[in-house]
């Protein structure tokens, strides 16, 4: 009998040894099949943008004529509308998540709060854009400026960021807490001398998700109005104005028209010269580097954070 369960026993083990096994395999076939594709995108993209990149692709603005077109104006309206997206959505976000997370007494009401920042996080963002367009172009005109798609971009990762930040909050232990508040801490001093310190490794991974989800939207930035094609900067702060005479003030280029980056590649691919096309592939890839940058930033400031950290 005794051998009979043994050998029983033994089969069951050896049967989901092997379903273990296919299941390992079936993921790793799952997993080469999205990286192959990824790295076969990403190879032909370099080969042929590559070739683009020199100092006139960054410093020229767009032209009629593909040897002459650049992305200065593009990657100079990313660069300051994902400015004006952190400078909104991160204190916003950790501010939201402290209060949901610490503050908020838990009721119906947080509740109804948590449910709508979890379904916000998957809307599309062309509501975004139609929600920007409406509210900020049109009722507190704001115009279709460099401030109005940063704010747009803000609302979109706002959930991110939130979300983000109350899962690293939640992951200290409570015992942090009861420690600071028998040493006579308040509510805010606990907050802000030990939650925030223990928890920006997590808050600073979300915060850098949400940016790169930014950094190559299209949709809500078109909605709003951002233009195709723009062979100006935006005016820099004291610079002098040719036909008032006036210097720019410190903040003029919050109103300024501007262009992005995935906009300017939009705008080349749909044009039947394949010279274009060489020039979207190459903003690509910068775009591409530029995301890649920011996400290894982020983890060596996380990694460096952590190590620094004593619980």
């Amino acid at each position: 009998m005794n051998a009979k369960k043994t050998l029983a026993i033994r089969t069951v083990i050896r049967r989901a040894r092997r379903y273990d096994t296919l299941v390992a395999l079936l993921g790793l076939l799952a997993l080469s099949i999205g990286i192959f594709t990824l790295a076969a995108l990403f190879i032909d993209m370099a080969i042929t943008g590559i070739p683009r990149l020199n100092s006139e692709f960054f410093l020229n603005f767009p032209s009629r004529r593909p040897a002459e077109a650049g992305i200065l104006s593009s990657w100079v309206g990313s660069i300051l509308v994902m400015m004006v997206t952190a400078f909104v959505a991160v204190p916003l976000g950790i501010a939201g998540a402290i209060y949901l997370e610490e503050y908020a007494r838990k009721n119906w009401v947080t509740d109804v709060i948590e449910i709508n920042i979890t379904n916000l996080a998957g809307v599309p963002s062309i509501i975004y854009g139609l929600l920007a367009l409406g509210l900020f172009v049109y009722t507190f005109k704001l115009g279709q400026s460099i401030l109005t798609a940063g704010l747009t971009l803000a609302l979109l990762i706002l959930p991110i960021v939130i979300t983000a930040t109350r899962e690293a909050l939640r992951s200290i232990p409570q015992h942090i807490r009861e420690a600071a508040y028998a040493c006579g801490a308040s509510q805010w001093q606990v907050v802000q001398h030990h939650l925030l310190k223990y928890s920006t490794p997590g808050i600073l991974t979300g915060v850098i998700i949400g940016m790169s989800r930014a950094i190559g939207e299209t949709a809500p930035i078109i909605t709003i109005g951002a233009l195709t094609f723009i062979a100006f900067l935006p005016p820099a702060p004291g610079q002098l104005n040719v036909e008032t005479g006036q210097a720019a003030g410190l903040f003029d280029w919050l109103w300024s028209p501007f262009t992005v980056m995935p906009i300017q590649i939009f705008n080349w691919t749909s044009r039947p010269d394949p010279r274009f096309h060489e020039n979207a592939a190459a903003a690509a890839f910068v775009l591409v580097l530029m995301t890649l940058s920011m996400n290894a930033i982020a983890i060596w400031l996380r990694y460096r954070l952590r190590k620094n950290i004593k619980w």
